[in-house]
């Protein structure tokens, strides 16, 4: 009995010291995101890699203002649930929007030493605090990973341009791994001589599984959800999802719908803005709004701009994770008109795991992944309105299946990126 109460402590006390000295992952973001958190989610889930997450802000997870959307909000899920996170200490009056706005509060030797820190990954350059750990990590002797959105389509002055290039020089020499997100993405980390055992892919993905769930929930209400918005049952609904900020070029759809070959659809034609944002009274003004979930906005039932038929479009304002598919089941199609500050657009993912067609301007990051492929006329010319009504028409009459559209981001997906992540951390320790 004696043994058998000595053989136990043994191998707690074994467990306990292995635990101490186990060699660990350190993931630093800027703070909880929708996007990153099931990720993370599925990692813990997978547990081949022990990791913990490093926030520099609780940005998020609480009302807190957001400078574009123009309004304070906090996400309707857990976002700091089923996996383990710490939050560092950072500047006074952190802004998770500006570069200078995370600077990191102390050295992280301390912390590398403690957790026994295998490799530092983190999600982009977009913050000094970024560039603080790489360099801290590179003197400590800890191989650095990146995950960033950049990629070649963005266009930049030239002087800025040179200056960038410059800086991400000495960034990327301090750094051994690059996950990429997508093919553009992918040619940016090439053209700075990135080579290929360097670069992996870890497909830029959402959950999938709970948009494709949340709206086979919701389909059986489509009718009652559009009757809501006052969207008519027999009208060709086109979504738009984000921010009404500059880089997206909300306005660019209402020109679109004013195109006769959309005017001409034998249909009416329903324009639904899901979000919120600067441009939100402009939006407004150019339509014949039929909706407004935001009655304190300046009505534009009344505005004369001179454009001729004013669309009829409903605005439901921002709509948060759990309220979203709402939007996917109402619309018939999405599109995404963003210029090339959109480096990505997961709203893509969302759309099209929810079973929903889409077309995007060919300046967004994931339009030669996700929607090239599946027909290449969906992809339209950025800021070109007739080009944009001419691709509209396509899925005004395309008859694919909502498992088609499901199909085609099937291997963006969670699985996808932990399968690389935990090869990576195995190669590496």
């Amino acid at each position: 009995m004696r043994r058998k109460i000595l053989l136990g402590q043994l191998r707690r006390s074994v467990a306990k010291n292995i635990a101490r000295v186990c060699l660990m992952l350190a993931i630093l973001t800027t703070h909880p995101i929708q996007y990153q958190v099931p990720l993370w989610q599925a990692m813990a889930r997978e547990g081949s890699v022990p990791f913990e997450v490093w926030y520099l802000s609780d940005h998020g997870t609480k009302d807190t203002l957001d400078e574009q959307f123009g309004k304070s909000f906090a996400w309707d899920l857990n976002m700091l649930e089923g996996y383990p996170y710490r939050f560092l200490k950072v500047n006074a009056n952190s802004n998770v929007n500006r570069f200078f706005g995370l600077r990191l509060g102390e050295p992280l030797k301390d912390l590398f030493r403690e957790k026994q820190i295998t490799a530092l990954w983190i999600q982009g350059w977009q913050v000094l605090a970024y560039w603080q750990a790489v360099w801290q990590a590179h003197a400590a002797g800890i191989p650095v990973w990146v995950r960033g959105e950049s990629n070649d389509l963005e266009q930049t002055p030239l002087l800025q341009s040179a200056i960038r290039r410059l800086a991400l020089r000495q960034l990327f020499k301090r750094i051994q791994h690059f996950l990429y997100i997508g093919t553009a993405n992918r040619r940016l980390y090439e053209s700075y001589g990135i080579e290929a055992e360097q670069l992996h892919a870890a497909p830029y993905c959402v959950d999938n599984d709970r948009f494709s769930l949340q709206a086979e929930q919701y389909r059986p209400r489509r009718t009652a959800i559009r009757r809501a918005w006052n969207i008519p049952d027999d009208a060709f609904c086109i979504l738009f999802v984000g921010k009404f900020i500059h880089k997206k070029r909300p306005w660019d759809i209402i020109a679109a719908a004013r195109q006769p070959i959309l005017q001409n659809l034998g249909r009416p034609l329903h324009l639904l803005f899901v979000g919120s944002g600067e441009l939100g009274n402009k939006l407004r003004s150019e339509c014949r709004v039929v909706f407004d979930a935001e009655p304190s906005a300046k009505s534009p039932a009344q505005s004369q701009n001179g454009h001729g038929v004013l669309p009829a479009a409903s605005f439901p304002g921002f709509l948060n994770q759990t309220d979203i598919s709402k939007a996917y089941v109402a619309a018939d199609c999405m599109v995404l008109s963003s210029d090339s500050g959109e480096t990505w657009g997961l709203v893509v993912n969302e759309a099209l795991a929810s079973g929903l067609p889409c077309a995007t301007s060919d300046a967004c990051g994931s339009t030669e992944d996700l929607i090239a492929p599946i027909d290449p006329g969906l992809p339209f010319v950025l800021g070109n309105t007739e080009d944009m009504s001419r691709a509209l028409n396509m899925l005004a009459n395309q008859s694919r299946s909502a498992t088609v559209w499901q199909e085609s981001v099937a291997r963006f997906d969670l699985g996808a990126s932990v399968a690389t992540i935990a090869s990576l951390y195995k190669s590496t320790r």
